[in-house]
């Protein structure tokens, strides 16, 4: 009587644990949940892929598959209650299985592992114990060969995997049908489908990890695209309009002692140069600024005239595309700006020439070719653009004298740019 009031008590108090412990499991699941949620929304922000390997459902690993020798119970039942023969060996001949189908699952999660001269070598030796047993005992001990099929799948990849089980399978028929007769069956049917959806479920997993890194990585590439868009779109504004605003200060500078009003002309150019670059560069911050070519092209005759050159502007053909005229208008604001502080030049001729496949820009300076300072990395970044385009940018000194930028631009190409303006 005491013996069960102390069990009852026992089991009262296990389902008070029990019970407790889902409690708190319930509990804390909301937290956890968002955490695991507020995790995944920064990994987005930062353009990383979702973490699927961290969250409630992850990706299987060798953990997964060592629940599966369970299936072995059956045999470890008949060795504890004597209904095997010779005992001592059949125990052996368990944990062998046991050992090598351990380490087996566990090397098949790891690529050089897996493709190793090893683990073909502890694939044979499953088999063949498995066999071994099999063939002497019978009954609940074919049910390794199940087991044998899932290894065989975590294993093998591709064309040999349906040979090998197809192989595996047939060897099961053999034993078991020569110890159980038509009731093998099931055992033949359970290897070969153990092996197949355990290496389906794989390759799916390795498909999607590889997917996920695919996408990391582009997401890694359109964050350094953007940044070089952002720093190439930061130094033409900057160049062209500091180059300006220097032109207008010396230009004030010498006119002030003789005509201080023309003076405060240029100052109050400068003041408005300078409040249209904060607004070109807010709208290259937020990714929305496009330099328009005609508005470009009126930007390089007021450039162009305030350091004393004389803007030449020709324009034929018909109108040109949004995205071939923002390209086209990048390499009008960097070429007017190398001309205003490299060259030198007293005229400036910049000739448009559309056509129904191709655009041609041409700006030829007279001045002293590239002067004592390079071009830079404005025309270098710019050529970048242009060949992304399918176009074409090319710049040097003239002969007898002078500077010149050609671009080409399919127009047809022009039209698919997206991330060039």
């Amino acid at each position: 009587m005491r013996d069960e009031c102390r069990n009852a008590k026992d089991r009262k108090a296990r389902k008070a644990r029990k019970a407790q412990w889902k409690a708190e499991w319930k509990a804390d699941w909301p937290a956890r949940k968002a955490a695991w949620r507020e995790a995944e929304k920064a990994r987005k922000a930062r353009g990383e892929a979702p973490d699927y390997g961290s969250g409630p459902m992850g990706p299987p690993n060798a953990f997964t598959l060592l629940p599966w020798l369970l299936l072995g119970m059956g045999a470890i039942s008949n060795l504890l209650h004597g209904k095997t023969p010779n005992p001592w060996i059949g125990a052996l001949g368990l944990l062998l299985f046991n050992s090598l189908y351990i380490t087996l699952v566990f090397r098949a999660f790891d690529k050089r592992a897996r493709e190793a001269a090893a683990t073909r070598w502890c694939l044979a030796a499953l088999a063949a114990v498995t066999c071994a047993m099999a063939g002497a005992y019978g009954d609940s001990w074919l049910l390794f060969f199940p087991l044998l099929g899932l290894a065989t799948g975590a294993v093998v990849r591709g064309r040999r995997l349906g040979q090998v089980l197809f192989g595996i399978s047939a060897l099961a028929g053999v034993i078991a049908g020569l110890r159980e007769g038509w009731d093998a069956l099931g055992i033949v049917y359970g290897t070969f489908l153990s092996g197949m959806v355990t290496a389906a479920i794989l390759a799916l997993a390795e498909t999607v990890r590889e997917l996920r890194d695919t996408r990391q990585e582009l997401a890694r590439n359109a964050v350094d695209q953007e940044r070089l868009r952002f720093s190439r779109d930061l130094h033409d504004l900057l160049g062209h309009t500091l180059s300006v605003i220097v032109v207008k200060s010396e230009a004030a500078r010498r006119i002030a002692p003789r005509d201080l009003d023309a003076a405060l002309g240029q100052v109050r150019d400068i003041e408005t140069v300078g409040r249209q670059a904060l607004t070109e560069i807010r709208e290259a911050v937020t990714g929305y600024r496009e330099a328009s070519l005609a508005a470009e092209l009126d930007r390089a005759r007021a450039a162009l005239t305030a350091a004393g050159i004389e803007p030449v502007v020709r324009q034929s053909g018909p109108p040109l595309p949004p995205q071939a005229a923002t390209l086209l208008g990048w390499v009008v604001r960097e070429a007017a700006t190398n001309a205003v502080r490299h060259s030198g030049a007293g005229t400036c001729e910049i000739e448009v020439h559309g056509g129904p496949e191709r655009v041609r820009l041409v700006i030829t300076d007279d001045g002293s070719g590239v002067g004592s300072t390079p071009p830079g990395s404005g025309l270098t970044g710019l050529g970048e653009r242009l060949a992304a385009a399918g176009g074409t940018l090319t710049g040097g000194p003239v002969p007898g004298g002078g500077f010149r930028v050609t671009a080409e631009l399919p127009v047809e190409t022009g039209e698919g740019d997206e991330g060039n303006g």
